[in-house]
């Protein structure tokens, strides 16, 4: 047993979706969050730079005696996680294995989608480990930057982001996909609109859930899963500001954020 807390980190609210699941999972465990609001998006940044700022946010959260860090990213799951995982010595969770699992298991005509930022595309990740697991699948990618400046602006609601989620699904309409990858952490928040553009044939996947189950596992067999004494608090800290981050994330998490601290990550 261990009742250190987790770690959680994004580049901003979208982890939140991570977070929500995690604890619905793992009630009884403390989580640290991090949002690296500051140098969010991470999606058109560099492999280097995104191995750089996953350092620097990892070495933040054992400031704060984290026994696992779960990476609520898909770009960071995708460009740094064998360089983080050589790096520190603790468990480290990223988001791309379980939803490529959660796909395949899903899929009817092994035709899928998969909508994320331009490093996870990039990346070939999800790409590589769908043909692994499921050899006759095609794969239809389609990167979509905007979709994060949307989430991050509390402007999912709004027909201006409907015109825009419309305009970069279009090419999925046609491609007769029976589901689709949300492959950025911040895209479950866009799921209603998603849903009307692509209509009820398209099943969604959201990592998250199967990432909270994996972690759930993870901390089971290193044998250490909090106890239940004492836990269930949340500390949250963001690189940029925090009044937005509140408004916005408690929005997304379902309950009130009370209170965030702002922090310099590239101190540490």
């Amino acid at each position: 047993m261990d009742n250190r807390p987790i770690g959680v980190f994004d580049s901003g609210v979208g982890g939140l979706t991570v977070l929500r699941e995690v604890i619905e999972e793992l009630p009884e465990e403390d989580i640290v969050y991090l949002g690296d609001t500051a140098r969010t998006p991470y999606g058109t940044r560099s492999k280097e730079v995104i191995i750089e700022y996953s350092i620097e946010t990892i070495k933040f959260l054992l400031t704060k005696d984290v026994k696992a860090v779960i990476i609520a990213c898909n770009t960071v799951s995708a460009l740094a996680m064998q360089e983080v995982q050589m790096e520190f010595n603790i468990p480290i969770i990223g988001v791309i294995e379980p939803g490529i699992r959660a796909a395949v298991g899903v899929t009817r005509n092994s035709r899928i989608g998969l909508i994320a930022t331009e490093g996870t595309i990039r990346s070939q990740v999800y790409q590589r480990g769908l043909k692994e697991l499921l050899p006759n699948s095609e794969v239809i990618d389609v990167s979509c930057p905007s979709f994060v400046s949307i989430v991050e602006g509390g402007l999912e609601n709004t027909n201006e982001a409907e015109e825009i989620i419309r305009k970069h699904l279009s090419e999925l309409k046609e491609q007769q996909i029976d589901s689709l990858i949300l492959g950025c952490t911040h895209f479950p928040v866009l799921r209603p609109v998603i849903g009307r553009v692509l209509g009820n044939g398209v099943l969604m996947i959201d990592p998250a859930h199967e990432t909270a189950k994996m972690a759930h596992k993870i901390l089971e067999e290193s044998d250490i899963i909090s106890d239940g004494a004492d836990c269930g608090r949340y500390n949250f800290y963001v690189s940029g500001d925090p009044v937005k981050f509140k408004r916005i994330g408690s929005n997304i998490l379902g309950r009130d954020i009370e209170s965030i601290e702002k922090v310099k990550i590239s101190d540490i």
